[in-house]
């Protein structure tokens, strides 16, 4: 139904306005058409050339009557919906479909000459098939002329099945809608080119332009000129300064558009209160992006909030990206650039690392720790409050760029856990990622980022994490540790350490740190005291070359002070020519010493095959271990996400609607509607009979014909060892009346009812329970049901959707799983059947997000087959069912993202 505005007029739902990326990098917005746009309208269509007119219209066009705009700017938001793409204000394109029959809607497009071969059709493609399937449209057409290649190329490309028909000159097109996963991943891939491409323009600037340069020492200005210079920058460097006539001897102009040549990046230290000054100049200019080191944003409270806000949209009106504001600045180290465009006077080493951060403060010490361990980065971002430019742009940029094999990434939030976690699962195929989230346990987040709170519980995100293949590490230092071993070692294959060194007392905390962590110490090679270079080398080799040993430990410490230097070559050789990873402990240095480094044909100050130290035997052991999970997950084979062919989608999602449609609220289901939605997904929901009196038990036994269970429901007994509120295999009255009067004993009666209910197979208990988070998405949890369980915390998480390997280990993943298999001589019961009811709870909360929240609160699970006892499931309204998940679209401005 169409919903209308304050004003009476028809309106549209608040996710159809957006910030987009086209595919040069440069943003735009997207938004529904309004009556107020009727004089855009006019000004884009004269812009626009005879030839696009042709192509749409099928006939000469030159102008629009007034019946032509009133019909194409007056909509119903339903039947009639149309996007326009503006940019500095104007509009550069519009998109819209109009119903033809029910369920099918005719779509076109008209884009102004100069943003042709952007994507910008490709863009309104998806966001008109996104408000489309909202609005119960299922299939659209388009008539299109032969010669209009690339109209007919753009519906081709979208990944939807096209059938075409050529009659009277005309090619028809004509595909259906539903997403599928040929769409998606296209859109992935572009969205991913987009955003890379936005992010290399940063990193690879042919001039860069600082405004706020100041002629005085000790200023946030003069020190980025200084670092620019310093660093040998092998682009052009300009200084804005309105009041200077030259800065650090180098010529100051008043204004960006001042500037002769072209700029592509723009560092702003100016006063919060200028910079959206800065950008207008900046867009007049035609600079790609802004990094805004200016603080006084949202870090200072709602009036630096708001004024985030102004900042982010009117850039991205203009088509600029941003990375900050508040930020410490970026850094590429490339020798083809050399760009220190940061408050960092370090410049660190060539290396094979990319990091990020959100902290400026954190970002200079980040620098300090490279430079004293030798480790080197590709480049660095610290994006401050990462109003705009965040850790996923990122991402993607490092997937393709061949100058990073290592990510690493300091989280203090995630603004977009559901394309994190989707961009990441991606890219550790291709490089290992690294990261340390801060406020793990508090969830706690720096003023200044905008991050809607997360209702999923903190393991549920640790759990999206090992999904994805990251290296989740507590520490800086962890960090680090694990990233120079990534960085300059190969992988290893398992779990099996060889331990070689001069100290028997440090090979034996290396061996009980080893099995701490999981790993498997299948050879120790003690050493004399003072070993030559050729016993060291010669039993380094014997460990790499066993078949039974995956990596090496190697520990030096000398008894007396020397340099080790003969050692330290051996280990360098050895580690050089060594297809497994060789860490060590040398002289309890850390990082990677210069005595322990490969020279590198790339530029690196230490190459592939250097050997990280680490100041203690467990430091080395514990990054190790973390390496080794990180190589498992690769090499462990995952299947597709499993869609089993026996669930009926289409049904339970009418169910949701029917439900929504009478309670528009939302709320719990049913036992009947409950019944239906689990049985539309495989899930067989035991029946119940509530009761109030003896004398209606007595009936409901009869009914179901004996051998029942009578329980007491109130939530303060159940599950608990302590409380008898359960009796089983009732088979008479006399009985019935028996077990209700021992329960009524024990059970204040205003607390809860009774149910009467089939005794069910004997079995372990489980429960598995699904949520959707509003920010997260999708979450699934399993556990042995039971009081402990619920203590303990004894829970695993996945994120739908789910393959066979993420059911079969959440399964074996919980503390009490030997219970499941056989403990103390009890049956192993049918796993199976365990990991198929939580493949198809994840596809069910995976396919329909107006379920809140789904619990099986008690399955017996025995040795073949189980009994769903109890269940229940809530539904509320979603004014946004995911549809990040099949439009691109940019993170919001800061303000936006907040709760009223």
């Amino acid at each position: 139904m169409t919903t209308l505005s304050p004003s009476g007029s028809p309106s549209w739902p608040r996710h159809w306005e957006a910030d987009v990326l086209l595919r040069d990098g440069r943003t735009a917005h997207i938004r529904p058409i309004t009556a107020e746009d009727k004089d855009l309208l006019v000004e884009f269509y004269a812009r626009v050339s005879d030839e696009s007119k042709y192509y749409r219209f099928f006939s000469p066009m030159p102008t629009l009557s007034e019946k032509d705009i009133h019909r194409f700017t007056e909509l119903d938001y339903v039947t009639r919906v149309a996007f326009i793409l503006t940019l500095r204000g104007r509009m550069i394109a519009v998109g819209r479909y109009d119903v033809v029959r029910p369920g099918e809607a005719e779509v076109a497009f008209l884009v102004e000459d100069h943003y042709q071969g952007r994507g910008i059709a490709q863009i309104l493609l998806e966001h008109l098939a996104q408000a489309g399937r909202e609005r119960g449209i299922s299939r659209f057409t388009a008539d299109v002329l032969p010669d209009n290649s690339r109209m007919i190329q753009t519906f081709r490309d979208a990944g939807y099945k096209v059938a075409s028909v050529y009659e009277d000159g005309v090619i028809s097109l004509e595909f259906p809608i539903d997403v599928t996963d040929t769409a998606v991943g296209i859109l992935a891939k572009r969205e991913h080119e987009a955003e890379a491409a936005s992010i290399n323009r940063f990193f690879n600037p042919r001039s860069v332009a600082v405004i706020g340069a100041s002629r005085r020492q000790e200023t946030i200005g003069q020190a980025l000129v200084r670092n620019l210079v310093i660093g040998d920058f092998t682009g052009r460097v300009y200084v804005v300064n309105p009041n200077s006539p030259a800065v650090s001897g180098m010529p100051a102009y008043k204004r960006v558009q001042d500037i002769a040549d072209d700029v592509d990046v723009a560092i702003v230290a100016v006063p919060a209160e200028a910079v959206q000054d800065v950008v207008l100049d900046c867009a007049a200019k035609g600079v790609h992006g802004l990094v805004v080191i200016s603080s006084g944003f949202a870090e200072t409270g709602e009036e630096g909030r708001q004024r985030q806000r102004r900042l982010v949209n009117l850039s991205r009106s203009y088509g600029l990206r941003l990375i900050g504001p508040n930020a410490l600045g970026i850094i590429n180290t490339d020798p083809a650039v050399q760009i220190n465009a940061s408050l960092s006077p370090l410049m660190p080493p060539r290396g094979r690392a990319g990091f990020f951060c959100q902290s400026g403060a954190l970002g200079s010490a980040i620098l300090e720790k490279v430079n004293n361990r030798g480790l080197g980065l590709s480049t660095f971002v610290s994006a401050g409050n990462r109003a705009d430019v965040s850790g996923n742009d990122l991402l993607q940029y490092w997937e393709e760029d061949d100058s990073t094999e290592v990510v690493m990434m300091y989280l203090e939030s995630i603004g977009n856990p559901r394309k994190f976690s989707r961009i990441s699962r991606r890219v550790s195929l291709r490089k290992p990622i690294v990261a340390v989230r801060s406020g793990r346990t508090t969830q706690g987040v720096p003023m200044g980022h905008a991050v809607r709170k997360i209702s999923a519980p903190p393991a549920a995100v640790d759990a999206m994490f090992r999904q994805a293949g990251i290296i989740q590490v507590d520490t800086l230092d962890d960090m680090f540790d694990v990233a120079q071993l990534l960085a300059h070692q190969p992988l290893p294959r398992g779990r099996r350490v060889a331990i070689v060194g001069n100290s028997d007392a440090l090979g034996l905390l290396a061996a009980d740190a080893a099995a701490s962590v999981g790993l498997v110490v299948n050879k120790q090679v003690p050493l004399a005291a003072e070993p030559t270079p050729e016993d060291f080398e010669d039993a380094l080799d014997s460990a790499i070359d066993d078949p039974d040993v995956d990596a090496v430990v190697a520990v030096y410490i000398p008894p007396l002070d020397v340099t080790g230097e003969d050692i330290a070559n051996v280990l360098a050789a050895v580690g050089e020519q060594s297809d497994k990873p060789l860490v060590s402990s040398f002289l309890g240095a850390e990082g990677v010493p210069e005595l322990l480094r490969v020279p590198d044909v790339a530029g690196s100050t230490a190459g592939r095959g250097s050997v990280p130290s680490y100041s203690s035997v467990e430091s080395a052991v514990r990054a190790l271990a973390k390496v080794v999970e990180y190589a498992v997950w690769l090499r462990t084979p995952d299947g597709p996400p499993i869609a089993a062919d026996d669930v009926d989608v289409p049904a339970a999602r009418k169910l949701v609607s029917e439900v929504l449609a009478q309670r528009p609220a939302g709320g719990e289901l049913g036992d009947d509607e409950l019944r239906r939605l689990l049985a539309a997904y495989g899930i067989e929901l035991w029946g119940s009979h509530p009761v109030s009196t003896p004398e209606e038990a007595v009936a409901a036994a009869e009914g179901l014909g004996w051998d029942v269970v009578l329980k007491a429901t109130a939530d303060s007994v159940r599950e608990r060892p302590d409380q008898a509120h359960v009796v089983r295999n009732i088979e008479d009255a006399e009985e019935m009346l028996d077990a209700w009067e021992l329960i009524a004993g024990r059970v204040t009666p205003d607390v809860g009812g009774f149910t009467v209910q089939k005794t069910a197979p004997p079995g372990v208990p489980i429960t598995i329970r699904s949520m959707e988070d509003p920010l997260f998405g999708p979450v699934v949890s399993f556990g042995v049901a039971g009081p402990l369980t619920e203590l303990l915390g004894d829970r695993v998480y996945r994120i739908p959707p789910l393959s066979h390997r993420d059911a079969a280990s959440m399964v074996r993943e919980v503390k009490a799983a030997p219970m499941l298999f056989g403990y103390r001589g009890g049956d192993v019961v049918d796993v199976e059947e365990i990991e198929r009811l939580i493949l198809r709870v994840a596809q069910l909360q995976n396919d329909q997000p107006q379920i809140s929240s789904l619990e099986l609160s008690l399955v017996l699970v025995g040795i073949q087959g189980s009994s769903c006892l109890t269940a229940t499931a809530r539904v509320e309204p979603v004014a946004d069912p995911r549809s990040d998940w099949f439009v691109r679209r940019l993170n919001p401005a800061i303000a936006d993202t907040l709760p009223d």
